[in-house]
């Protein structure tokens, strides 16, 4: 898992020097690549999808699983079909007909099929009643060689070759026949039905609903703009503003923590004993009636131990809090030095959005992969697919194919950023940088391709056993077995803590293989040690940091809201203008998410760099820090409270804890 060719400066190559800081970035001038292995295999992964994808387009129908198909094998609204041994009926030419009529309702899927032009738009209670429809319509409900008006009454059941009647007034979804429920009848049958229709059917709620989307559309797509200016100056006030922001938020936490205790123990010594007789006691202000003194004993001691700790660890951390906003000063600095930073996450949609069509649409021809063959297992003469060996693991192997690459796009996004982000640190003359952002590019293109490949392949290991237990879960809900169901949960729920661990891991190790150019493995294990030895500062950043960018999210989506509630309760044509508020809401936020995503891994990498920074350099001359001056400023003070310092072999300066 090694590099492919070149090789790293020696240690001491690379932190000698008296004259120029140590800038880590110089060891990478002969690294060719890394952990090649892994991007073969991955393009032999991608090869295996290629042959899959090919195979199923030729021996696949998408279009059967889009229109449906009648009982003899023909796929509906399609001019061709293959003719199919013993099935009489198969072959034939179904252009026009796009729908899926069943001849039972009531057991559709044990019923003969056909495909019809439209669906029929009335009750026909008998089988006269069916002919008069034929007669009037020209659209025949019985098997394709069946003349309706010679047809007998016992014919008409669910097996054919005419509908068993009564046939119900229907509508077309998804080119599938379904009824409207009957109100003159209410069988367990029709009960069902209407179920299933009061779900899916396009009733007058639900398409006043839509007139409204399509109505003010053009407002929508305006408001949306609207929120990526608002997150473009969230972005901004986090540079200038940060370190009120942030200071405020802490005390806002201590209050509430201290004013919810406080109100915890308040109600408990409000509430009358035990062994009181009382109906019930009423706690002003939340409007909440009471009656456990226990309880909220046990809740006002919790509370009480949960903010002694919040105050000791905030008490610990104090200082690191400024480091925290320094940081973000820093990262507002950078995303101005480099805006392209900020539509990173654009590129990033566009290439998950795109391999997503590309995996749904191949997964429509996988899905309807067998090959087909007549049965009686219904009672009449009908179609059925079967599927061979090989293709039937086509489908899992797609499904990884959906983790691995998806998080492979992910992966490259975070190492994009992280490398221009210490393309952008390790500079001392800044204004003579030019295209970071390309540069990172190239690195990750020319060479770390491998490393990205093994870091989103760890991720998919992870994954898969988590979604199989969980398909697990839910097959076994039914289950009385209260200890299995403990442990699968518990065992999901490791799982998903062990891929957000792995998760952080990898996007720091993306940020120490962009510093140094070294392989995946290696960077992992240092970026382990780095966040090991300062993980007060890691906590201070991803408590107090992640809460700061989540109020700024929550800013951007109320302030869009707020402009969306006063701009769309003006129009008149609107029915429930609180819809489109609703999806501007879900939209702003996303916009919002995206912006100060990049935020987030744009601070995650600075405390990479300054870690890094700080273990090379010492601030003497010659070796001077790549840090600014108020970074500088705030490392000095936290250190010397908080850190031991030794000299390691070299004479340099090495912090033993944080």
């Amino acid at each position: 898992m090694g590099n492919c060719c070149g090789g790293e400066e020696s240690d001491r190559d690379k932190l000698d020097g008296s004259k120029t800081s140590r800038n880590p970035l110089s060891a990478r001038k002969n690294i060719c690549c890394t952990d090649v292995i892994f991007l073969l295999l991955l393009l032999c992964f991608w090869g295996l999808l290629g042959f899959i994808a090919v195979h199923s387009i030729i021996n696949g129908d998408a279009k059967r699983l889009f229109y449906g198909y009648d009982s003899f094998g023909n796929t509906c609204n399609q001019q061709y079909n293959r003719p199919i041994e013993n099935l009489s009926l198969s072959g034939r030419n179904t252009l026009g007909k796009p729908n899926v009529f069943f001849m039972s309702v009531s057991d559709p899927l044990e019923s003969m099929q056909v495909c019809v032009s439209r669906c029929p738009n009335e009750t026909l209670r008998d089988f006269q009643a069916v002919k008069r429809f034929t007669q009037k319509t020209n659209i025949s409900l019985c098997r394709y060689d069946v003349d309706v008006e010679k047809a007998t009454e016992d014919m008409f059941t669910k097996t054919g070759p005419c509908p068993d009647v009564k046939v119900y007034n229907s509508f077309s979804l998804l080119f599938r026949c379904v009824p409207y429920p009957d109100k003159e009848d209410f069988n367990s049958s029709q009960k069902i039905i209407k179920k299933f229709v009061e779900v899916f059917e396009l009733d007058d709620l639900f398409r006043k609903v839509l007139n409204d989307v399509y109505v003010c559309w053009r407002e929508m797509l305006a408001l949306c703009g609207i929120a990526v200016i608002i997150a473009f100056l969230v972005v901004l006030i986090m540079r200038f503003l940060a370190s009120i922001v942030v200071w405020l938020i802490v005390i806002l936490a201590i209050i509430g923590s201290l004013v919810g205790t406080g109100f915890l123990w308040w109600t408990w010594f409000r509430l009358p004993s035990e062994g009181v007789r009382v109906e019930r006691s009423h706690i002003p202000i939340i409007n909440v009636d009471v009656k456990n003194k226990t309880t909220f004993l046990v809740f006002s001691i919790t509370a009480s131990v949960l903010t002694v700790i919040l105050l000791l660890i905030l008490l610990v951390m104090r200082k690191r809090i400024a480091l925290v906003v320094a940081l973000f000063h820093e990262a507002g600095k950078c995303l101005v030095a480099i805006p392209l930073l900020l539509i990173q996450p654009l590129w990033t949609f566009v290439a998950l959005f795109a391999f997503l069509v590309y995996w749904v649409w191949i997964l429509a021809y996988i899905a309807t992969l067998g090959t087909p063959a007549a049965s009686r297992k219904f009672g009449f003469d009908s179609v059925e697919y079967k599927l061979d060996a090989f293709p039937k693991q086509f489908w899992w192997i797609h499904v990884i194919g959906l983790i691995w690459t998806s998080e492979f796009i992910l992966a490259c996004q975070q190492f994009v950023i992280a490398s221009a982000v210490a393309n952008w640190y390790f500079c001392h003359d800044k204004k003579r940088l030019s295209c970071p952002l390309g540069g990172a590019v190239k690195v990750l293109i020319l060479h770390h391709l491998g490393s990205i490949s093994l870091g989103s392949f760890i991720i998919t290991l992870v994954k898969i056993p988590r979604y199989i237990l969980m398909y697990i879960q839910e097959k076994c809900k039914a289950s009385d077995n209260a200890c299995a169901k403990c442990c699968l949960k518990s065992c999901i729920c490791c799982l998903w803590c062990l891929e957000k661990l792995l998760k952080f891991l990898n996007q720091n190790a993306y940020t120490i293989i962009a510093i140094e150019g070294s392989n995946f493995c290696s960077a992992a294990q240092k970026a382990f040690g780095i966040l090991t030895s300062n993980v007060l500062r890691v906590a201070a950043i991803n408590s107090v940091g992640a809460f700061v960018l989540f109020l700024g999210k929550v800013g951007v989506m109320a302030s869009t809201c707020a402009i969306a509630i006063v701009w769309l309760k003006s129009m008149e044509t609107l029915h429930y203008f609180a819809i489109p508020v609703l999806f501007v809401s879900v939209f702003s936020f996303l916009i919002a998410h995206c912006f100060l995503s990049v935020y987030e891994m744009v601070v995650d990498a600075l405390l990479m760099c300054f870690c890094e920074d700080s273990s090379i350099n010492d601030g003497s001359p010659g070796r001077e820090y790549f840090m600014s001056t108020s970074l500088k400023k705030s490392f000095s003070e936290v250190t010397e409270k908080t850190c031991l310092i030794e000299k390691d072999e070299f004479g340099q300066k090495k912090l033993l804890h944080t």
